[in-house]
């Protein structure tokens, strides 16, 4: 899952415990989040643009995808006219924080390390929600402990 570290970090996720992943507005990145994340999957939390950007810690998924109920307030930045109770069209997880990587794992050494190179990130890196496999997430977890893939 990416962030923007000035808008919601890792940091501030550690200070929140858990908090909404809300306001997902590509289809793709909701159809993810809906179909697939389900309670207990682990999140690598990715700063994007930042300088570098790159993986900052782990979260957990704590309550599968229910409606986005911002996308029907009309006072939210998430707000979507064509939302409604019987059609929400968006979707949200909840997430909890596990820990912050002792070492970040940037963009660059992601594309540089043995096992990653069909990681999406490495490829396509705009979408905020991206399907990792096992061995992806174990490989970026032993970077940030200070490890080699």
């Amino acid at each position: 899952m990416k962030t923007e570290p000035n808008t919601y970090s890792i940091d501030d996720l550690k200070r929140d415990g858990q908090t909404q992943w809300e306001g997902v507005r590509n289809y793709q990145a909701r159809n993810l989040m809906r179909d697939e994340m389900r309670e207990g999957d682990r999140v690598l939390f990715y700063h994007s643009s930042a300088n570098p950007p790159g993986v900052a810690g782990e979260a957990r998924v704590v309550r599968e995808a229910y409606p986005d109920y911002f996308a029907q307030n009309p006072d939210s930045p998430y707000f979507d006219e064509k939302a409604s109770p019987e059609d929400p069209r968006w979707f949200m997880v909840d997430v909890e924080f596990v820990r912050r990587l002792p070492n970040f794992v940037s963009l660059d050494s992601l594309k540089s390390a043995k096992g990653l190179e069909d990681m999406i990130v490495t490829k396509r890196s705009r979408l905020s929600v991206q399907p990792v496999t096992n061995d992806e997430f174990n490989i970026v977890c032993a970077l940030g402990d200070g490890g080699s893939a």
